[in-house]
């Protein structure tokens, strides 16, 4: 599948801060491809470089077959980006916003109307941008870098700063705009986000691409144990002990946790039991990869 992004080698140093240090990885066309780490990790930087905000010191990136620095302005059109923070013009309704970015690359006043609909926002067309909620004013801010109909989105946290509820809604229109066959590249700090959206992640930190791959690929590549658990008092502890399969038991007065390597074995012994009420099954995630990577907990 042809590459839509090529970076090699990138470098960035503010100082004797690395913010990249020798990153390189390729999206492929039409991908859902995420950047993940902690804040400082260098995700930021990263972006700007490949979206042509910022100078690399050192390395090669092409974007649809074109570099990005010095501006290119024969790319330009071709991409979206939503920045991290996001900045609309005063006092004008989300429609009128919308209308006022597409006429900077010509896009007539109904095709600019439509992104409203594809974010969501129909309802919201006459409100003005200062009146919308936090989630709202984001979905603006990704119909705008959709307004002219590019190939390519960036898109920088997205999902900073949204309530739960605000986030998932945003993963849909995100995931539509993906089946429309756009290319998607995203930076995140929350690693339920990347485990649910991207087809690939780059996990990043310190400047580095510690790991890349599919999310499920990552985490099986662990082999880590999965952890069952159930409320305090469904199962004694010595009885979970005694269980086929039970490599760890621990309570912490509120839930009951076995950890284990074959968790079918461990879950027919406690149905014997008739202790299932409540029961629960975690694996491991992509925050477990992080933490094997680096030896330390996931900071956001």
């Amino acid at each position: 599948m042809a590459q839509t992004i090529e970076v090699t080698g990138l470098r960035k140093r503010y100082g004797d801060v690395r913010a990249v240090d020798g990153v390189t990885f390729g999206v492929e066309e039409g991908e859902f491809f995420g950047i993940l780490g902690p804040n400082g990790a260098g995700k930021t930087t990263t972006l700007e470089i490949i979206e042509g905000l910022r100078e690399a010191d050192e390395g090669d990136v092409s974007v649809l077959g074109l570099s990005p620095w010095p501006r290119n302005s024969k790319l330009l059109p071709r991409i979206g980006v939503q920045l991290q923070a996001s900045s609309f013009f005063e006092r004008l309704t989300a429609r009128e916003q919308l209308r006022t970015f597409g006429s900077l690359y010509g896009v007539a006043s109904k095709k600019a109307d439509a992104m409203l609909d594809l974010v969501g926002l129909g309802d919201k067309a006459d409100v003005r941008v200062e009146k919308l909620s936090g989630g709202q004013a984001q979905r603006l801010s990704i119909a705008c870098a959709l307004v002219h109909d590019p190939e390519l989105l960036f898109l920088d946290e997205p999902t900073a700063a949204l309530d739960p509820q605000a986030r998932r809604n945003l993963w849909d229109v995100l995931r539509e705009i993906n089946t429309e066959g756009r290319t998607i590249v995203l930076t995140t700090h929350y690693m339920d986000e990347a485990e649910s959206l991207c087809d690939r992640v780059a996990i990043m930190d310190a400047g580095q691409i510690l790991q890349l791959g599919p999310p499920a690929t990552l985490v099986r590549g662990l082999d880590a144990p999965a952890r069952i658990s159930v409320a305090t008092g469904v199962l004694a502890v010595e009885d979970a002990r005694l269980l086929p399969g039970a490599d760890d038991v621990a309570d912490d007065g509120v839930s009951l946790i076995i950890t284990t390597r074959d968790p079918s074995a461990v879950i027919a012994a406690m149905a014997a039991k008739d202790a299932l009420d409540g029961v629960q099954i975690h694996g491991a995630t992509l925050e477990d990869v992080f933490l094997e990577l680096t030896g330390r907990e996931y900071r956001a």
